[in-house]
């Protein structure tokens, strides 16, 4: 279903069209404002991307109920229709899925160069195992899998169901991955977590990581993330959480469900984040602390301490932003008065 007409497109969206004489149109594909073409749509949810919006070629622009077309003269004579919805960039990712479709990343069936134990589990409805894949002793894979080529699957890990798995991901002993979790190239699941005991000699001693990973429904794992197993018990990754790209996610950690991390942020050891937490890049948290639900660190914020209060925080040791904002106002009053 690569090309609908803007009616079937209204009604999808539970949205208004505009210009009804254009209903029949046929869209067959999405684009930026900036450069969509006549058989394209596209949408604005940013007011940052309205002053494009007289220059546009697109065939049909998604707007909110709230945008007023009137406000901008188009630069040639030829009418737009608009489809009125309430949000913008949902209605626009639910487009995404119909008018660009996911192609297959792999075909249905076990590829012959991938090694799978003789006492793996491996469920018979349409699982996907790429090239030179290893699948460990007593490792279970569930329903419409699907493990990209190079993946490495060790003993005793557990995939439910609809899980995807991207190239060259690496996924320790005794894993357990929920459903419909997405895990891209690079990342590292259950790698030790850093345990060391300083000797009277001063050298260091390792101490064993006997924990796993437990990473609940519907996650996704950027790319060159670092997960480590337990010292002892589990590292925890709650239903719904989001993590960026190149994220360090330390022994006994706990992620609470819906919280989403940004680039190359750290969470040291045994530390608790909450639920629907927000943490921008380059955030930096310490370990054995406990942070709240609905809290929001600003991007290169780091946290020392617990943080009991939902609210925004930011600084390079964590308060709040408005406390923060106030002392980087003092400091630059101080540095305009003359001696």
């Amino acid at each position: 279903y690569h090309t609908m007409k803007l009616h079937e497109i209204a009604e999808l969206l539970s949205g208004e069209l505009t210009l009804p004489e254009f209903a029949g149109k046929e869209i067959s594909g999405i684009g930026k404002i900036e450069s969509a073409g006549e058989n394209e749509i596209t949408f604005i949810a940013n007011p940052v991307y309205e002053k494009y919006f007289s220059g546009t070629s697109a065939g049909c622009v998604i707007v909110s109920k709230k945008f007023n077309a009137a406000l901008y003269q188009r630069l040639d004579d030829r009418e737009l229709p608009l489809i009125r919805v309430e949000d913008p960039y949902l209605s626009f990712l639910t487009l995404l899925d119909i008018l660009s479709p996911q192609t297959e990343l792999q075909k249905v069936g076990i590829d012959e160069t991938a090694v799978i134990s003789d006492t793996a589990e491996i469920s018979s409805d349409e699982v996907r195992i790429g090239a030179h894949c290893f699948i460990g002793a007593k490792a279970k894979i569930g329903a419409r899998v699907s493990v990209l080529p190079n993946t490495v699957i060790l003993a005793g890990s557990e995939i439910a169901d609809d899980v995807l798995i991207y190239p060259n991901v690496t996924i320790y002993q005794g894993t357990k991955i929920g459903k419909r979790v997405i895990i891209h190239s690079g990342t590292v699941i259950g790698s030790d977590g850093f345990g060391q005991a300083k000797n009277p000699d001063g050298t260091f001693q390792k101490i064993p990581q006997k924990g796993i990973v437990v990473i609940e429904d519907d996650v996704e794992i950027g790319s060159n993330c670092s997960i480590d197993r337990a010292t002892m018990g589990e590292t925890i990754i709650r239903r719904g959480v989001k993590l960026d790209n190149m994220i360090q996610i330390a022994h006994n950690v706990e992620i609470g469900e819906n919280t989403v991390i940004a680039a190359q942020s750290g969470v040291a050891g045994s530390t608790k984040i909450g639920s629907n937490c927000m943490i921008g890049g380059k955030v930096g948290i310490v370990g054995h602390i406990t942070i709240c639900d609905n809290v929001i660190l600003t991007a290169a914020t780091n946290v020392s301490k617990s943080i009991t209060t939902p609210g925004m925080y930011s600084g390079y040791r964590s308060q709040p932003m408005r406390a923060e904002l106030r002392q980087e106002a003092t400091i630059r009053a101080l540095n305009k008065k003359k001696p």
